[in-house]
């Protein structure tokens, strides 16, 4: 592992691990082309401080090994509580992140487009992916989530205006299948996300941002598809039925 220093180059930070060019990013350092410089000079260039630069990089690199570690019991939440957690966790992540990488998804096809062709797919696609997810966001916090909240608090099953809460859900679970389509796709195109050897510290980092992007969806879904929203329908059922007898 690269030391972490002022003296270390830029690029070597990035290239030991591609997460840290969020920081570089954040303070508008160059980590590319200018990746040669030390940590020292290229903050000197911006007058920043490279031990405030170097305590950032410190804590991301903390932050992110608790992430890697510290997974929710999303089973253990109660509907309210996991509605909450995905949209302050994931849609939040997602909000932040999709604008970051449909730049970055771009610049790279523009420079390394005619060297490696399957660079356009990987744009492509997730233009799409952005799009719909931005959207699909949108309807869960405005419409599917505000109603497991409603059902969450009730004693009697709620008369929704789009009847059972399972056909918001349908739709939902129709636009992750979506997703995790174009995610296999730009996986697929990247050969797993791996950089190859002539790989500039952009090409790496946009890599990086697409794994942790698919790793993070991974865990979304999962949290809706598989816990959220089969407790909704059986809560529902349940008040339903209580209502009946």
């Amino acid at each position: 592992m690269t030391t972490l220093n002022a003296q270390t180059s830029v690029g070597d930070l990035v290239k030991d691990r591609p997460a840290r060019a969020r920081i570089f990013e954040q303070f508008k350092i160059d980590y590319c082309c200018g990746g040669k410089l030390p940590l020292a000079e290229a903050c000197a260039k911006r007058g920043l401080d490279p031990d405030a630069i170097l305590n950032q990089i410190q804590q991301a690199d903390e932050q992110a090994q608790e992430r890697d570690t510290a997974l929710v019991d999303a089973d253990a939440l109660g509907l309210a509580e996991l509605a909450d957690h995905i949209e302050q966790t994931h849609h939040a992540y997602l909000r932040e992140e999709l604008p970051r990488l449909d730049q970055m998804t771009d610049r790279v096809h523009r420079v390394h487009g005619e060297h490696e062709p399957r660079l356009a797919e990987v744009r492509r696609t997730f233009v799409a992916l952005h799009t719909e997810m931005t959207s699909h966001m949108t309807k869960e916090e405005s419409i599917l989530f505000p109603m497991i909240r409603q059902l969450a608090s009730a004693t009697s099953a709620p008369a929704f205006h789009c009847g059972s809460i399972a056909n918001p859900i349908q739709q939902m679970e129709a636009e992750h299948d979506h997703a995790g389509d174009a995610l296999k796709i730009m996986s697929e195109a990247t050969d797993g996300y791996q950089p190859p050897q002539w790989a500039c510290n952009t090409y790496r980092a946009m890599l990086d941002g697409l794994e942790t992007l698919e790793n993070d969806m991974h865990q979304h879904v999962h949290k809706e598809n598989n816990v959220l929203f089969p407790k909704a329908i059986q809560l529902e059922a349940e008040l339903a039925a209580k209502g009946r007898a």
